[in-house]
């Protein structure tokens, strides 16, 4: 920053200028309620470059990397962004269909399924989605609802189990775009649905369409096992308090009993792991080989810590997955999909909205009645406001 910058930046006005207000309108005088559904991102196209925007915004949040800054920086610079990028964006090609990324599309049409859910039962509320990184941002998209109008934003993220590496890190967004602004809308969060009875039914029953079709593990004796399988984070955010490791472990427990399953029948494991630092174990590629060598011949892999298909269950379990357990001597690998727009599991999330949203004004909102406006306007202007 220049000498000159420094000076006048204390005369540059802190926060960004509200949006054009006329006094009377409906917005005012019937606040109008939102919900945004945040999921993690994805890149614009199944491209180098822009794998390594995508990767340059995600790995710099301090939430998912939690190693001091200036050593991280040349690790991601240095090392990362000029290796991985070229081998992301072949992963993502694998698994990109016509409409886009996969976890983008889906996202979408909860976010769309959700408004209509509402909707059907008298809430007047808009509902939007949003990306923690990538497009469209959290924060353009609670531009986008101010500008609106809108005076009162449920934030949902698509993560079932509290993470600060994901969860608390939607929550930064908000509170960064918050800095910015002078008039704040009314903020609720959801923090964690990963015990939810509606959101476990969801799971179970995508699980329980498959074993329709291809017979369950009981059924079938210990040749067949479920694997669930989460996202993995650094062992030591355990260690530190955070609660997501316990949070699977609640999620795969109630998924496991909703199923009528014995403890032989299912286990559990966390994927993605990143580096060399010891994550929360069991790993899922080494617990898939153990399962090939143990003789076991069918593997059905659940992914209940996602709520879309993306690039870590269509091309790292269904793709590598598959793969690694066969190579290890297995004969059968079931990937089972994601809840994604499945009616079981949006009637769910409309339930977790609707709970968040009690005691807002949703229903009938932008029906006031003219007179009311233009006395409420007139008082206004008798006040000293201006037209």
């Amino acid at each position: 920053m220049s000498l000159l910058s420094a000076l006048l930046s204390p005369l540059r006005p802190p926060f960004r200028p509200e949006p054009p207000f006329t006094h009377g309108q409906p917005a005012a005088n019937a606040p109008r309620t939102a919900v945004l559904w945040c999921n993690l991102g994805t890149p614009d196209a199944p491209e180098t470059a822009a794998v390594r925007r995508y990767l340059a915004e995600f790995l710099s949040d301090h939430r998912v990397i939690e190693i001091p800054k200036p050593v991280w920086w040349f690790i991601l610079h240095g090392i990362i962004l000029r290796t991985r990028p070229a081998k992301s964006a072949a992963k993502y090609a694998s698994i990109w269909t016509k409409e886009g990324s996969p976890l983008r599309v889906w996202t979408e049409k909860q976010a769309k399924l959700l408004q209509g859910w509402l909707g059907e039962r008298g809430h007047n509320v808009t509902v939007r989605y949003a990306m923690r990184y990538g497009q469209p941002s959290i924060g353009a998209q609670l531009d986008a609802l101010k500008a609106e109008g809108v005076q009162r934003i449920l934030i949902v993220p698509a993560y079932p189990q509290y993470s600060a590496t994901s969860t608390a890190s939607v929550l930064d967004a908000v509170y960064a775009w918050g800095q910015t602004v002078r008039a704040l809308p009314e903020l609720r969060f959801v923090n964690h649905y990963h015990d939810d009875a509606g959101y476990i039914n969801a799971v179970a029953q995508r699980v329980e369409a498959h074993w329709k079709i291809n017979g369950r593990p009981d059924a079938l004796g210990q040749t067949t096992k479920l694997l669930m399988s989460f996202h993995g984070v650094p062992e030591r955010t355990l260690h530190l308090g955070d609660p997501y490791h316990c949070e699977c472990h609640k999620t795969a427990r109630l998924l496991a009993q909703r199923l009528g399953l014995q403890p032989g029948q299912w286990q559990l494991s966390f994927q993605s792991r990143l580096g060399r630092a010891k994550w929360l174990e069991p790993y899922t590629e080494p617990s898939l080989i153990a399962l090939g060598k143990a003789g076991v011949q069918r593997v059905d892999v659940v992914c209940p810590g996602f709520t879309s298909d993306c690039l870590e269950t269509l091309e790292e379990i269904a793709i590598e997955g598959r793969e690694t357990f066969l190579h290890a001597g297995g004969k059968v690998f079931n990937y089972i999909p994601c809840v994604n727009d499945d009616p079981t599991w949006i009637t769910a999330l409309s339930e977790i909205a609707q709970h968040h949203l009690a005691g807002w004004p949703t229903q009938g909102q932008g029906t006031v009645d003219a007179g009311v406006l233009e006395a409420q306007k007139q008082a206004a202007l008798d006040m000293g406001a201006k037209q």
